[in-house]
């Protein structure tokens, strides 16, 4: 975790250490270890929470993460386009600063949460929780939270997601699951995103991609993809619907105590929008 560009602390957390807040004084001589200890559980508790709610409505959350560019956001429009009113889904939006992701995805009918985070470079759990006091999950199947670009940050803050999905795009160069072995290590499943400029930049070898990512123990499907062309795009959606499936049956066989602190939809729209990953892994090898 860096200690140089603010992603330690964010305005999610933030309250807990200033005067009054939770975490405000620490064991003399171990200040700096203690606050980013305690953070980090705090971190994973209200990560917890959350998951609970997405569970208690039967909400399927999946965080996807990449570099900037590797196209979350053209994949989430192919998404909605492809699947149209046959899929619930509303979208928590991570940026530092602008909302044109999230105002992209407005435009195709769907509700969209931005969360500004500013100089942090990812989202973390106490972000997620402010964002769902602005979302009826009573409305929805699934939600996604589209991720701040970054291969590093976002790998190592649980936001109480049910599961994680790497974008790979071509551009990239296919050696990425080396050189940030943590993200990738952490994904439910790889996309490989932009496919289409595969006969372009044929330096970019899949084979490659998924032999680095044997290379760190990562297990994780494979797929190749276009937004733009379609292509894939029929393993993603079918891949989303075994997965709202398969926490629809692990949720009838361990059902989720009720009973939050409080309830998020007590306050629609009265809060502002800036408010370890489970793994299921149901794949084939290397499926495409």
């Amino acid at each position: 975790m860096c200690d140089t560009c603010g992603c330690n602390i964010t305005h999610g957390n933030e309250s807990l250490i200033r005067p009054g807040g939770k975490l405000e004084k620490t064991e003399s001589g171990r200040e700096a270890v203690s606050v980013l200890h305690n953070l980090l559980h705090e971190n994973d508790h209200t990560a917890k929470h959350n998951r609970d709610h997405f569970d208690q409505h039967n909400v399927l959350a999946i965080n996807l993460m990449s570099s900037p560019g590797a196209g979350k956001t053209a994949l989430l429009e192919a998404t909605i386009q492809q699947l149209g009113a046959g899929l619930r889904m509303a979208v928590i939006e991570g940026d530092l600063e602008t909302e044109n992701d999230a105002e992209r995805i407005r435009k195709h009918g769907v509700e969209a949460i931005q969360i500004a985070t500013g100089s942090a470079c990812h989202l973390d759990a106490h972000m997620i929780h402010q964002a769902l006091h602005n979302l009826d999950l009573s409305k929805f199947d699934v939600v996604f939270i589209e991720n701040v670009g970054n291969l590093v940050c976002p790998a190592s803050f649980d936001l109480g997601q049910h599961l994680n999905v790497t974008l790979l795009s071509v551009p990239e160069g296919d050696d990425k699951p080396a050189k940030y072995p943590v993200m990738f290590r952490t994904a439910d499943l790889v996309l490989i995103s932009k496919s289409d400029l595969l006969p372009v930049l044929d330096d970019f070898k899949p084979e490659s991609a998924k032999r680095y990512l044997r290379d760190i123990a990562s297990t994780a499907p494979v797929a190749e993809l276009s937004a733009k062309n379609n292509a894939g795009m029929d393993f993603w959606l079918d891949w989303i619907s075994q997965q709202i499936d398969s926490r629809k049956q692990y949720l009838e066989q361990h059902p989720v105590q009720t009973g939050h602190a409080h309830d998020h939809e007590h306050d629609h729209g009265h809060h502002h929008h800036q408010a370890h990953h489970t793994h299921h892994h149901q794949h084939d090898e290397d499926a495409v």
